[in-house]
């Protein structure tokens, strides 16, 4: 429960909260671009942050209390959002101020169990089940597979001792450790992760990468238990991309694919963009030819198959629901999947969104393999991976 006596609450105290879905209230005074495209699942969002930072008395005069519960007030560091604490607590409504507010925030994390074949039960349709770890604060998608008691990790997002600890509590043993491709949007907690857990990192075939790890070409399987992982070439978002297939053998033979995690080449309703870290327009154009062709061949996976992308462009809500769709759906609500090459290239180059921010000094890092002691301003901020 939040402490309505403190003044300030940690995002690790207002993850909790939300987890176990305490009535709380979280009101973002940020400024409205920045809380439209970042922000906390169900928060009010009032743009009064230069009002509440020059000490107006009525800056929130606007806001009507809840009928249940504290008001947790978010900014982006943590500052003015403890003046808007004190102005709602002046008016007698109980309120806490988030602690180094939004990038904090940007590490909050929650999971969901992904089904597949219809099941209810959290399980594929197979003998091996999906955990997808999401990364709230940063829209962040990470998977666990597991199979006979082994886990795979695939594009690790959030703190490695996460992976851990839910690991350790379902008495699994992660094995393997893989990345969809070099990121540019957050840092790869692959090989740290790998290092702590005892597992191999595996990552598409490359040179980019400087530390030791296997590489995976086309057709390339990793095991897990008694699932397994195939390598899918998908070049496009960079020149490496790989989506991994994965075959849950069936109670009842013959086994089939049942989810494919896509990375960021392919989203559940839009496609990666092919720019990033790009040398020049050039080889954008080339990228864009690459991710068309790419697309094909995940459009060509039994319509039936989970895509499961490792980036929402939307902050994951604490319900428990996992964010996927079948290949059939993903075809379906897409638009430029359904476009001729031509059109294709020309309508993604004319939609590629600004860079996240950082992302050249985040590619160095994932390449060099390090990982930074506070990756909270480096990493603050949306993803910008997919184009609308």
């Amino acid at each position: 429960m939040i402490d309505p006596t403190a003044t300030e609450i940690s995002a690790e105290q207002l993850r909790a909260a939300l987890v176990a879905h305490e009535p709380v209230t979280v009101l973002d005074i940020r400024h409205a671009p920045d809380s439209a495209e970042w922000s906390i699942p169900g928060s009010v969002h009032l743009d009064v942050y230069d009002a509440v930072g020059t000490n107006q008395a009525s800056a929130l005069d606007a806001f009507l209390p809840p009928e249940l519960g504290p008001v947790v007030t978010v900014c982006y560091r943590g500052n003015t959002s403890m003046l808007a604490m004190a102005q709602l607590r002046r008016r007698g409504i109980p309120a806490v101020s988030l602690h180094g507010g939004m990038r904090d925030w940007s590490l909050a994390w929650n999971a969901a169990a992904v089904t597949t074949g219809g099941r209810t039960d959290g399980q594929t349709d197979g003998n091996a089940e999906i955990l997808q770890i999401r990364r709230t604060g940063k829209g962040c998608l990470s998977y666990m597979v597991v199979s006979a008691g082994k886990a795979a990790v695939i594009d690790p997002s959030v703190d490695p001792e996460v992976y851990l600890h839910l690991a350790a509590d379902r008495h699994w043993t992660i094995v393997a450790v893989l990345d969809t491709h070099v990121h540019a949007d957050h840092l790869s907690r692959a090989r740290k992760l790998a290092e702590l857990a005892g597992a191999k990192v595996y990552l598409p075939d490359q040179e980019r990468v400087k530390y030791p790890f296997t590489p995976l070409r086309d057709g390339d399987v990793v095991r897990v238990g008694d699932a397994t992982l195939t390598t899918l070439s998908t070049p496009g978002h960079t020149f490496e991309s790989a989506c991994y297939v994965l075959d849950a053998p069936a109670a009842q033979p013959p086994s089939r694919p049942s989810a494919v995690f896509t990375g960021d080449t392919l989203f559940l309703s839009t496609v990666g963009r092919p720019d990033l870290a790009a040398k020049a327009d050039e080889e954008t154009k080339k990228r864009a030819r690459l991710l068309y062709a790419s697309l094909q061949r995940l459009k060509s996976l039994a319509p039936g198959t989970v895509v499961l992308p490792c980036h929402s462009s939307q902050p994951v809500a604490f319900d428990g629901k996992a964010l996927s769709g079948t290949v059939e759906e993903v075809c379906r609500r897409a638009e430029l999947l359904r476009l001729a090459e031509s059109e294709f290239v020309d309508t993604l180059l004319a939609r590629i969104p600004a860079p996240p921010g950082n992302h050249l000094k985040i590619v160095q890092l994932n390449e060099a393999g390090e990982l930074p002691a506070d990756p909270r301003d480096l990493e603050a901020g949306a993803n910008r991976c997919a184009v609308g």
